[in-house]
Parts: C-alpha cells; sequence; structure tokens
C-alpha cells in the first residue's frame, strides 16, 4: 500500500501532523501556568489541535494512498473517528493535568491515547465503501498499536516536561513522524480485496474524495494558523506589587550572572562583599509569609513554608517543590525570594530558590554546584558559581570572610 503513495500528499500529511503536534502540547504546556478558567480553555483548545491534526493528517495520507477510484467516504464513521480521536486527547491531557502525574498515570494515559489513536484509524478506514472489502494482516495492527502508543507516550513527556521554542519543535517533529509512521505501517498491512459492490442507501450517506478533500483543506489551513498564532510571543507580564527590594534583587543577580558568564573571579573581596550586603530582606514593612499559594485542579491551596524544599522559576510563575511533587505558584521567582523568610531560603541560581535547612547533600558539578534536598522524593537543584561561597557559609562549611 505505501508503494503507490503521492509523494506531495504524505509529505503533507507528515508537516501536518507536525505542526498539530506543536500547537497542541505548546497550548498543553500553558496549562500549568494560567489561572482555573483559562486552564480549561486551553486544555481544550490543546486537545482540539491535537485531535485535528492526527485526524487531518488520517486523511490527507488517505488522499495520497492508491485506493480503488469508485472509493467513497461513509459520513457517519468518518465522524466518530473524529470524536473518537479528541474524545482520547482531552481526557488524556486531563488525567496528566490534575497534578504532578505518577509514572503509572502518564503510561496508563498513554494506553488510552494511543489505543484512541490507533482506533481512530481503523474507524476511519473502515468508512471506505466501493466494490470492495478490506483485509488487515495482524502483525501490522499490532505494531500500528505499538507506535501510536509509542508516540502518545512521548507526547504526553513533551506536556509534562513544559519545553518550549527548539525542544518543544524537535519534540513535536518526533511526535508527527511517529504518529504518520503508525498510520503507513497500518496501511502497508492492509489490501483491498474486490467483491460485489455495497448499496450506499443501505449503510448511509457517503462522500467522494473531493468532497473529502474539501473538509480536509481548511483544517490543514486551521492548523497552520494555530501554529503561527502559537509562535507570536507573550507580552511580559509585571507583579501587580513591585517593590524596590526585589528590583535590587534582580539588578544584583543580572550583575553576579553576569560575572559567571565572563568568567571573572568570583571569591574576590568587593564580589563577596556586594554578595553579602545585599541580601534580599523582603518588601519594607511586611513580614515573611508563612504559607505560599499553590494552584490544584480543584483551587488555590496553600503550603506551609516549613514544607518549602525548593522554588524553581517558570517562566513568568513558579514550580514549588514539597518534597513529594511540584506544583505551581502565581508567584514570580522574585517576588517569592522578596516575601519569603532570608534566614530560611537562599536564591542559589537565577531560576531556583532552596530551604537551607533541609540541604541534605552539596557537591561540585562543573563550573558551579548542586545541592540535594531531602523529602519523600529527593531532587537535585543547580547552584550558580556565584553563589557557592554564601551557601558554604550558610551551611557552615566555610567562613564568609574566607
Amino acid at each position: 500500500m505505501v508503494a503507490g503513495h503521492d509523494p506531495l500528499l504524505v509529505a503533507l500529511s507528515v508537516v501536518i501532523a507536525i505542526l498539530g503536534g506543536y500547537t497542541g502540547f505548546g497550548l498543553a504546556a500553558r496549562v500549568r501556568g494560567t489561572g482555573s478558567a483559562d486552564r480549561r480553555l486551553l486544555l481544550a483548545c490543546a486537545a482540539f489541535f491535537l485531535a485535528v491534526g492526527v485526524w487531518t493528517m488520517h486523511f490527507v495520507a488517505m488522499l495520497a494512498a492508491p485506493i480503488p477510484l469508485d472509493a467513497t467516504y461513509l459520513v457517519l464513521p468518518t465522524v466518530v473517528s473524529f470524536l473518537i480521536c479528541l474524545l482520547v486527547m482531552g481526557v488524556s491531557l486531563f488525567f496528566v493535568s490534575l497534578s504532578e502525574p505518577s509514572n503509572a498515570r502518564v503510561v496508563v494515559s498513554a494506553l488510552l491515547l494511543g489505543l484512541g489513536i490507533a482506533s481512530m484509524h481503523y474507524v476511519g478506514i473502515h468508512g471506505l465503501a466501493g466494490t470492495f472489502h478490506i483485509e488487515h494482516q495482524r502483525a501490522m495492527i499490532m505494531a500500528s498499536a505499538v507506535i501510536a502508543v509509542g508516540a502518545a507516550y512521548g507526547g504526553l513527556r513533551i506536556f509534562l516536561a513544559r519545553h518550549g521554542g527548539m525542544r518543544l519543535g524537535l519534540s513535536a517533529t518526533a511526535f508527527g513522524i511517529a504518529v504518520s509512521g503508525m498510520h503507513f505501517t497500518a496501511m502497508h498491512g492492509m489490501r483491498f480485496v474486490h467483491g460485489p459492490p455495497f448499496t450506499h442507501g443501505a449503510i448511509g450517506l457517503a462522500v467522494s474524495r473531493e468532497a473529502l478533500a474539501l473538509v480536509v483543506l481548511p483544517l490543514c489551513f486551521l492548523i497552520i494558523f494555530g501554529f503561527l498564532l502559537l509562535l507570536v510571543p507573550e507580552p511580559r507580564s509585571r507583579s501587580l506589587n513591585p517593590a524596590p527590594a526585589q528590583a535590587d534583587t534582580d539588578t544584583i543577580d543580572a550583575q553576579a550572572t553576569a560575572i559567571d558568564r565572563n568568567g571573572f573571579d568570583v571569591d574576590d573581596a568587593q564580589t563577596q562583599k556586594m554578595r553579602l550586603t545585599h541580601r534580599p530582606v523582603g518588601h519594607a514593612g511586611v513580614a515573611a509569609v508563612t504559607r505560599v499559594p499553590v494552584e490544584g485542579a480543584d483551587g488555590t491551596r496553600f503550603v506551609e513554608t516549613g514544607r518549602i524544599r525548593s522554588i524553581k522559576a517558570n517562566a513568568h510563575y513558579t514550580l514549588v517543590h514539597d518534597g513529594s511533587r511540584e506544583r505551581m505558584c502565581p508567584w514570580a521567582i522574585s517576588q517569592a525570594e522578596a516575601r519569603l523568610d532570608p534566614d530560611t531560603f537562599m536564591r542559589v541560581h537565577r531560576s531556583h530558590i532552596v530551604s537551607i535547612p533541609l540541604v541534605s547533600l552539596i557537591r561540585k558539578e562543573g563550573n558551579g554546584a548542586v545541592v540535594e534536598l531531602d523529602g519523600e522524593v529527593p531532587h537535585l537543584v543547580p547552584v550558580s558559581r556565584v553563589k557557592i561561597a554564601e551557601l558554604r557559609a550558610r551551611l557552615g562549611l566555610a567562613s564568609r570572610g574566607a
């Protein structure tokens, strides 16, 4: 079945799968960085673009296939195939977006999504009607299902990793190629066997290949439009209550980062003095907070600061690790630094804050260092080179004046 395909339409089907994957997972990656109402809208849009991308790829590839000239497409199975794809996309993304999912939940969601994609394919294939019937090789059915599950698992990992830019592009390319590979693997294992003609009046409404092309074409433009729209950069948001201390902290970290990147000696007396005399002190006249807000599927909850191991920057928001999982916090990294107790928390990297009492390990790594935070799920946090001396001093490993 693969040998007689139109190469241009095959290439278009792969591109559509890649663009649909990029748009869908790009939108899904933003789910955790929004409020409850926007989260639902983004999740629905992500599921829609993924479903449209996979479904459109399937039927563009079908237009490329050397199927019998008298073949038509039954409307009901064709519509049902899209609904299957949309349903499994939405359910799978919903399952993994409720909270930080376990590996078991990701695997179950990938199985559901992969088998749903495979079901969409075979339901769509059996929407073909004409003077033939279709036979499949069982080995190719199994192989296509395995590829679909693998593509689904990789796609969900894209969502969970919240990749952006080039990494998202590479991951979406792998996803699109895998989904296309699943389709053409299944097509390789099927053949048309001529037989008595079907009566369309008995089996339902049917449309021609040309009519199907008129449906698929605007969907291709929709996917391209969504992809281009996703590439438009978001405006940078500002803190609602900026404080001078926050601005000062950002300036100091920018200077420290510049020193780190230029490779200067960061342990000279002047740098040590700058670093140690500009410790974050929070908002003027405001005591350090004792609880930090985190977003959940049921709303905003609050985590006691004593349970917090680390805080990691994530675009305009942060991820709070409580020793067992990460949850999204609406504060920016500088806002979190300004509001937390500086005697307990320290910003060890431009993107990371750690709880000093909960550091269980520190070791040199490259030009910087890493620390391990204890908990049910211990995790590592990078330490920039300009922060190593201060961190070691606060851990009792060296004198600050050394």
